[in-house]
């Protein structure tokens, strides 16, 4: 369940022109912001961007770049884009690096619904004029390269139905693997980029009641192996993406300094989403509410719209 509150009647150009104003003059008004663009779901969002462009012949992700800085800027503008053109951005921001962030693109490509990853590919063409998959592939390579590969292109089917048979065959397929450390068969490949989430959630049921252990943690070996880590972060976003995230969150704050871009991005993309489910686990496994946590870890403008988004006023 989503964690933003947004109201169902909305006047565009009016919140249009309540950015503007915040944008206008000495300084920038940016409670004002959050009080418009915090209690906007993607599609008013959208109709506040054009509702801005036909009014003020400006792009408001411009003019809001230009006004905001640091992080606060950094979450607004992920914020304010749709999200199919957002997940193309923080793609593209990821596998850029010189130490590419490889976790971000298959959250990306395992978290997503079909149609949704089908739209971050146009996105990222359209913005980028190339394709996802071929920079993932020209900033990867060997076994990594295979895997990621598949995975931004995969369109699994999105339906309820399983096979139990196929799910028991395929837990012995992925345990034999693991058992012989060949992390990266062919067959481990295959399975993990082609099957739904329901059909490999059962396989990984299977796996589990089987030998005891989730197959997670069974894919243990060096902390330096790149596709190890790859995978193993696959297995985890495909079989359970709210434990997954509230992971994420958890490392971004616990650390000595608080990791901004993964708090960010966890919270932006998952605000319309599964949040409230997200919040609850991390409660439950933490002790201390979300809200609180992240309130003591961040401040400011950048602390505002966070806990705007995460349904908590500062």
């Amino acid at each position: 369940m989503a964690t933003i509150d947004a109201p169902s009647q909305v006047s565009f150009q009016q919140d249009a022109e309540i950015l503007r104003k915040a944008c206008k003059g000495w300084g920038t008004d940016e409670k004002a912001i959050i009080s418009v663009l915090g209690h906007r779901n993607a599609a008013q969002r959208k109709q506040i961007r054009l509702a801005y462009e036909e009014l003020y012949q400006e792009d408001l992700v411009k003019r809001l770049e230009s006004e905001l800085s640091g992080d606060f800027e950094r979450a607004v503008y992920r914020w304010i884009l749709d999200p199919a053109d957002r997940d193309a951005v923080l793609a593209n921001v990821a596998i850029k690096k010189l130490s590419p962030d490889l976790h971000v693109i298959v959250e990306i490509s395992c978290t997503r619904s079909p149609e949704e990853l089908l739209a971050v590919r146009r996105a990222y063409q359209a913005r980028y004029k190339h394709s996802l998959e071929e920079d993932v592939a020209a900033h990867t390579k060997g076994d990594t390269r295979t895997l990621l590969v598949a995975l931004v292109t995969a369109f699994r089917y999105d339906g309820e139905e399983i096979n139990t048979r196929l799910a028991n065959s395929e837990a012995k397929i992925l345990h034999d693997a693991v058992e012989d450390k060949k992390f990266n068969h062919e067959e481990v490949i295959r399975i993990l980029t082609t099957r739904s989430k329901m059909q490999l959630m059962a396989t990984f049921n299977r796996y589990s009641d089987d030998h005891g252990a989730s197959i997670t943690k069974h894919l243990q070996g060096d902390s330096g192996d790149e596709f190890l880590l790859v995978l193993r972060t696959a297995v985890r976003c495909l079989n359970d993406s709210k434990k997954y995230f509230e992971k994420v969150l958890h490392n971004s704050i616990r650390r000595m300094g608080t990791d901004e871009d993964a708090l960010t991005r966890v919270i932006v993309t998952r605000a319309e989403k599964d949040l409230k489910d997200i919040k609850e686990l991390y409660h439950k496994r933490n002790s201390v509410a979300l809200e609180q946590a992240v309130a003591k870890d961040t401040s400011g403008d950048y602390k505002a719209l966070l806990l705007t988004l995460l349904g908590k006023e500062d």
